[in-house]
């Protein structure tokens, strides 16, 4: 039986030579470097260079509100030397893991159920919905939840309609978890839902042969299964929520204040565009400590469950 093809001789010939491994060695090299040049041209262009400018930045000085080009550690030792930055750091620090750790347990359920108790079709318009509110701005989203969370707002109207007392919610710490929940929820679900549904089936059904609990079963096959996702997801809400800005100004009050506000607060006064950049460089190098221990946790424990 004759197969008729539309390849071109050149690409048959070199499809024979890879098969073959007759290609020489310098192009099996220069291949895969060709694919990744635009990824590394993008983090060195993008991330690399601001990361290396703003360090630069932080031994700059001010002078008469003016930036002067200077190697001086007095923008460290200013900042490293206030007990303020360090309890506003911990704050942060604090607040990030601990939305990061409330954001992934409500959203559990949530991938478990898309994951386990939908068909398709109903999973895709279940994605679909998640990944609206990404459609609008995080601020516009922001700026809501002021009309529902204020004291004259939509849900203390409704506690003064069935006879109870109104609750401050805005202006506090709840209001800035609600922001973070609104920024990182539908993400976590996400990441947790791809990780759930690709789990081994016959893991789950040995499970229920052997007359393992619901939760044991939870508890036992499945977190352990899709622990991958469930890292990167809680990862992600720690890194969004431990630099963002707009949840606690805006719903928080800005009090008590975090890094991205204690950065705010120094570019007003005198233009301490240096000492800012002493805070925005911790604040990476505490994300980039974070993501790389959480993502080795993930990968390593993942290895040991399959070795």
């Amino acid at each position: 039986m004759l197969t008729v093809t539309n390849r071109s001789p050149g690409a048959v010939l070199s499809a024979t030579a890879v098969s073959r491994g007759t290609v020489p060695r310098f192009a099996r090299l220069i291949y895969p470097l060709a694919w990744a040049t635009p990824m590394a041209a993008w983090q060195t262009l993008f991330f690399v260079v601001p990361l290396g400018f703003l360090i630069v930045l932080t031994f700059w000085k001010v002078e008469n509100y003016r930036l002067v080009a200077a190697l001086d550690p007095v923008n460290w030792i200013a900042v490293y030397g206030t007990p303020y930055f360090w309890s506003v750091y911990l704050r942060t620090c604090a607040m990030a893991a601990g939305a990061a750790a409330l954001i992934s347990l409500i959203a559990f359920p949530c991938a478990y159920f898309l994951a386990f108790h939908l068909d398709k079709g109903a999973r895709r318009l279940a994605v679909l919905l998640l990944i609206t509110p990404f459609f609008t701005s995080y601020l516009v989203r922001v700026y809501t939840w002021q009309a529902f969370l204020g004291d004259n707002g939509l849900i203390n109207a409704a506690l003064q309609g069935a006879g109870l007392e109104p609750v401050a919610m805005l202006n506090t710490v709840f209001g800035t978890f609600v922001g973070y929940a609104t920024l990182c929820l539908p993400l976590v679900v996400l990441l947790q839902f791809m990780s759930l549904v690709n789990i081994d089936r016959s893991l789950i059904e040995a499970a229920r042969n052997l007359r393992c609990p619901p939760w044991r079963t939870v508890w036992a096959v499945i977190v352990p299964s899709a622990r991958v996702g469930l890292v990167l997801g809680a990862t992600f809400a720690f890194i969004l929520t431990f630099g963002d800005f707009v949840s606690p100004t805006y719903l928080g009050g800005g009090n008590p204040p975090t890094l991205g506000i204690l950065i705010t607060d120094f570019t007003k006064a005198g233009n301490q565009w240096p000492r800012a950049a002493v805070v925005a460089v911790t604040m990476v190098t505490t994300l980039i400590l974070v993501a790389f221990f959480a993502v080795r946790f993930a990968y390593k424990t993942r290895r040991r469950s399959h070795g």
